[in-house]
């Protein structure tokens, strides 16, 4: 389902491409010497390498902060999971001791 938002790696994507596309036409449309349109597309080329670092950077920071929640989760999950085996090991031993007494209750009574 989309909800109107794109993922960082769709807009990095995105401004690459884009980025890309404008030097092309750049070439074709510029009435600049080739020294001035190859200065103009390396300087498209590193806004993109920035956008594209800074996209990564955020989609690094996104995942680690993505990891850091996930763990907490299991570690929340795992410390419900273990208090209810604690609890289900005591109330066996009650169980266990229940049992075992009206056993010898019957015992005595039939000796």
């Amino acid at each position: 389902m989309n909800d109107g938002r794109y993922s960082a790696g769709s807009v990095a994507l995105a401004f690459l491409l884009g980025g890309a596309v404008g030097a092309g036409l750049a070439l074709l449309v510029t009435p600049k010497s080739g020294p001035e349109a190859r200065q103009l597309i390396k300087g498209q080329a590193t806004a993109a390498r920035e956008e594209a670092l800074k996209v990564a950077d955020d989609v690094r920071d996104k995942a680690a902060e993505l990891l850091e929640k996930s763990r907490e989760v299991v570690e929340t999950k795992k410390a419900v999971l273990e208090t209810a085996l604690e609890a289900g090991k005591e109330a066996m031993e009650r169980e266990k001791e229940r049992l075992m007494t009206k056993i010898k209750k019957e015992e005595a009574e039939r000796a």
